[in-house]
């Protein structure tokens, strides 16, 4: 039972890691289920390379812009700009240029793991690669006639993925021809992993060895910055809310989940147009800007006062 509390303080700081591991295991199931159910070799001439690639590669390329996608890191460099209070200097440009690279790099790993895991495991299931390479394979088959043009014999072993379309006589090759196609796809699958998890455990091991902290302070580090991106998200809902409140007050005169309201604001014609429509981000001065149309509306000055007390009967009062 002593073991059991551990965890939690072993799991944190490892929340990079376990979702990288997650994002592994969905790819392969998806990929899974992507050959079983997608993939269908034409085993034609010149189609069996397009369509293997397209099946290996779109995917992945896919997978790549939406880890971009997905990266806030990723919208923080795109919009980011230099902040005031820092000095013009070479060395502070130095600086910002190799942070913007350190970035860039941290978010480029975390976008490559889903699609270097289609990759590695469409490699090492082979099927993709079978399709798109079988009419390239340079091997003399049994059972052919050794006088047949190059044109049909590309035909032949293009038609190899398709064991239907294989005569009997050939059946011997096609086995050889799929086994050899099988066995490059699977080694280069397994050499891409090998690659990847050497240049990641390198990459490590530089950033550690050039690192200015030591291993206790970059934890440390590490969870502040976690700690003050969670405390900071808590406190944006919060102000946001307290914000919005004042407008939404302001427009229908209460706010939800208030008691005991004694009346309710009817807005006019005019004020529900004014706050319908598409909403852009405006700018009102060098210093702020107005969030939405209600936003605009609430902030432009005195309103009306039509209201409608809740204790009185609408049909007397009118």
């Amino acid at each position: 039972m002593t073991f059991l509390p551990k965890w939690p303080t072993f799991l944190k700081g490892k929340e990079v890691v376990i979702a990288n591991a997650i994002i592994a295991i969905l790819t392969i199931g998806g990929q899974q289920l992507f050959s079983f159910f997608t993939f269908s070799c034409p085993c034609h001439v010149g189609q069996n390379l397009i369509y293997g690639l397209a099946f290996l590669g779109v995917p992945a390329l896919i997978l790549l812009v939406v880890g971009y996608a997905l990266n806030n890191q990723t919208w923080r460099l795109v919009t980011g700009k230099r902040s005031p209070l820092q000095a013009e200097g070479t060395q502070n440009q130095l600086l910002q240029c190799k942070l913007t690279c350190f970035v860039l790099c941290s978010i480029t790993g975390r976008a490559l793991v889903a699609p270097v895991t289609w990759l590695a495991v469409t490699l090492i299931n082979g099927s993709y690669y079978v399709c798109a390479m079988s009419e390239y394979v340079s091997v003399y088959y049994y059972g052919a006639n050794p006088n047949i043009t190059a044109s049909d014999r590309k035909k032949i072993l293009a038609a190899f993925p398709c064991s239907q379309l294989v005569p009997p006589e050939l059946s011997r090759a096609r086995d050889e021809v799929i086994l050899l196609l099988r066995y490059q796809s699977q080694v280069a699958g397994w050499l891409l992993i090998a690659v990847v998890v050497i240049t990641v455990f390198l990459s490590y091991c530089l950033a550690s060895c050039f690192s200015p902290l030591s291993f206790l302070h970059f934890r440390y580090w590490t969870s502040y910055v976690h700690n003050e991106q969670e405390l900071f998200d808590e406190a944006t809902d919060q102000h946001s809310k307290l914000y919005a409140i004042q407008h939404i007050r302001k427009f229908f005169g209460f706010v939800p989940g208030s008691e005991n309201v004694g009346e309710i604001r009817i807005p006019s014609l005019r004020e529900w147009q004014a706050i319908s429509g598409l909403a852009f981000l405006k700018l009102v001065d060098e210093e702020h800007y107005d969030y939405s149309l209600l936003h605009d509306w609430a902030l432009k000055g005195s309103v009306d006062r039509k209201y409608l007390k809740l204790d009185e009967d609408p049909v007397t009062t009118t």
